[in-house]
């Protein structure tokens, strides 16, 4: 479908704007929509934990005097490489499984698929196509951590169905987004330890929260369709919700930090997280869509704000 007006080849809730149709060929524009290159908050959402796990490890190793910065740039590398391709090939899977609902939902019948801009055929060539580039970025890291990646398909694989069988669908996407919690220690110890299983801990709990503010755009429809989410769950209750959630995310990534004796900026850096998420809760107003949705992408600041805390802890910071 395609027609002299650019705007109708654009997804309803992504930025028109984005560098996305300035730069690719306009045949490309699905793929670019179907791998959500058109809304980077999604692999930086993905991408965070991978961070915070990294750069807690460089923290750990930089005590003991056997941190290689070359190892620690390099994994961070893969990563960015990593969750862009994961994330759009994950986003691909989801959009295939999930053809028929996003077809009677205002917010996604625009999507390449629903509205018939790209055929199932040529979205499954181009999710193949992503997660071999995530493979290639898989055996760049040692034994464990390849092995670990592999493990964190199976919850990747089900996420999609969970909107069907839970009221919990997010706590499954936590699962799967957070995975990078354990995959950035594993990356430079070759091994886990209880700090990673602290800041996975904390990213499934960070995870759930800013989920649910997403899914608050879609409850109506959600609720026709019969598709079943956490921002239905809470309703009016969702801010004591994300208190707990949020909560619960600072305590595990504190307990984290104190583990992995890491120093005074880091944890200034979740003190900042701390604000964001009391701002957040604050102002929200679960039924303006909008504000929803630019309040699930500030916590990609979050994000930010942890990782460079870990970063300026770093003894040569």
């Amino acid at each position: 479908m395609s027609t002299s007006d650019p705007t109708l080849d654009r997804v309803a809730d992504a930025p028109s704007d984005n560098f996305v149709y300035r730069i690719l060929p306009r045949w490309l524009w699905p793929h670019a929509q179907l791998a959500r290159w058109d809304r980077p908050i999604g692999w930086e959402l993905l991408m965070w934990p991978c961070f915070w796990s990294s750069a807690l490890a460089a923290n750990a190793l930089a005590a003991e005097g056997r941190l290689s910065l070359a190892q620690f740039v390099f994994q961070l590398c893969l990563f960015f490489v990593g969750s862009v391709a994961m994330r759009g090939a994950g986003c691909t899977y989801n959009d295939l499984i999930d053809h028929e609902i996003d077809d009677k939902v205002a917010r996604t019948r625009s999507r390449p698929l629903p509205s018939g801009r790209i055929s199932r055929r040529d979205a499954k060539i181009f999710m193949v196509l992503q997660a071999l580039v995530g493979l290639v970025v898989l055996l760049c890291f040692n034994g464990f951590s390849i092995l670990l990646g592999i493990l964190s398909l199976a919850i990747v694989a089900i996420y999609p169905f969970a909107k069907r069988f839970t009221d919990w669908p997010q706590f499954f996407l936590g699962l799967a987004f957070s995975w990078g919690g354990l995959m950035g220690w594993a990356g430079l110890f070759g091994a886990l330890s209880l700090p990673a299983l602290l800041v996975y801990a904390a990213a499934v709990a960070w995870t759930i929260g800013y989920d649910t503010i997403y899914a608050h755009q879609d409850k109506e429809d959600d609720a026709l369709v019969g598709v079943r989410s956490t921002a239905r769950l809470f309703g009016d209750d969702t801010k004591i919700w994300l208190s707990g959630l949020y909560a619960a995310t600072l305590v595990l990534l504190l307990a984290a930090f104190l583990l992995a004796g890491v120093a005074f900026p880091a944890y200034l850096g979740l003190g900042l997280a701390a604000l964001l998420f009391a701002w957040q809760i604050k102002v929200l107003d679960i039924n303006d869509g909008a504000q929803c949705l630019a309040l699930f992408k500030s916590n990609g600041r979050v994000g930010l704000m942890l990782f460079a805390g870990l970063i300026a802890a770093l003894p040569f910071a």
